[in-house]
């Protein structure tokens, strides 16, 4: 047998394992998260899970085994999740990295989708009066040295033929420092970092998140490779959570939708179709899911939006009704 041959049926068992019916069995859904990521997954005070990473696990607990606390929580690093995965500890990453050619091809996983666009960003003292990036030629900005921020900070300005002055310090904590000392004009780093840190100053609401993005980060669930069934499932669910906040179909006003005479809401809620038999999901499992843990725009503004600590707009993360860049496959 040829070595080529040897290594397509070596990797033949791991394709024909379902997640699908792991879960069941155990009556459970495993996630892997990253600890200490606020707005994302971090542990409450009262010792419970909380954030969008959370919120997502706890929808795909509902779409297979209809409850939102049949979840455990694994914790991983950057250096080990994709073996965490591979290696089957966990079932699903919510919101592990951004997609790229290398890691779409060379860990064995699978990208489901977007969850959250994230991406390099930058802070600005609201006293500045500045609505855009565009006025800032000439401005200071503390970055990190040597890292992909500062390169990606000097490629923006420099297209644009923008003056700049750098502002470096070594460690993060340092450079929020330099920023809150008033030693440059701007702060730049991840968006949802900058929203971390600017909720830790004196006067959050002194401090601006300007609406464009330096560089572009979309963030979303993985999964391993060879387990269609399971991809679909995590695939679906994310556009079920969309596709309800393009209906106008919330946690509060679900129930009162019941025999709606748009056709669309009708078959979300499994009153027109099965749209479960196809998945191995129950007929009502989008019902459940928006029932339970709320349409994707409700999961934004608790956990990251105006209803929470970081109070970051939606932008991007809105609806493409709205100017932003989420949108949903038509469920039918």
């Amino acid at each position: 047998m040829s070595f080529g041959m040897a290594a397509m049926f070596s990797a033949a068992p791991a394709a024909d394992a379902s997640t699908l019916d792991d879960i069941r069995t155990r009556d459970h859904l495993v996630c892997g998260v990253t600890e200490g990521t606020p707005g994302f997954a971090e542990v409450a005070a009262n010792g419970a899970w909380k954030g969008l990473d959370i919120d997502f696990c706890e929808a795909l607990a509902v779409a297979v085994l209809g409850r939102r606390d049949a979840v455990r929580y694994r914790v991983v690093s950057p250096a080990n999740r994709f073996q965490v995965l591979a290696g089957r500890e966990v079932d699903v990453l919510p919101r592990a990295n951004a997609m790229t050619l290398s890691r779409d091809t060379e860990h064995g996983v699978r990208f489901v989708g977007t969850l959250f666009h994230d991406g390099q960003g930058i802070l600005v003292r609201r006293g500045h009066t500045v609505a855009s990036v565009l006025e800032l030629s000439g401005a200071s900005v503390c970055v990190m040295a040597g890292t992909g921020a500062q390169e990606g900070f000097e490629r923006y300005f420099q297209m644009r033929k923008m003056r700049y002055q750098l502002v470096t310090a070594e460690q993060w904590p340092d450079t929020v420092k330099t920023y809150a000392d008033g030693a440059c004009t701007l702060l730049t780093g991840d968006m949802t970092l900058l929203a971390s840190e600017r909720s830790r100053l004196p006067d959050p609401g002194e401090h601006v998140i300007l609406p464009e993005l330096v560089a572009k980060e979309p963030l979303g669930p993985i999964v391993r490779q060879g387990d269609d069934r399971w991809f679909s499932v995590v695939r679906w669910t994310l556009e079920a959570l969309i596709a309800a906040e393009e209906l106008g179909i919330t946690s509060q006003n679900i129930d009162s939708l019941r025999n709606s005479p748009n056709t669309d809401i009708r078959r979300f809620q499994g009153e027109e179709a099965d749209l479960g038999r196809p998945l191995g999901l129950a007929r009502d499992w989008s019902y459940r899911v928006v029932k339970q843990v709320g349409n994707y725009g409700e999961l934004f503004d608790r956990n990251v939006g105006a209803r929470s600590p970081l109070a970051l707009e939606r932008g991007v993360n809105n609806l493409w009704t709205r100017g932003g860049l989420m949108s949903a496959a038509p469920l039918r």
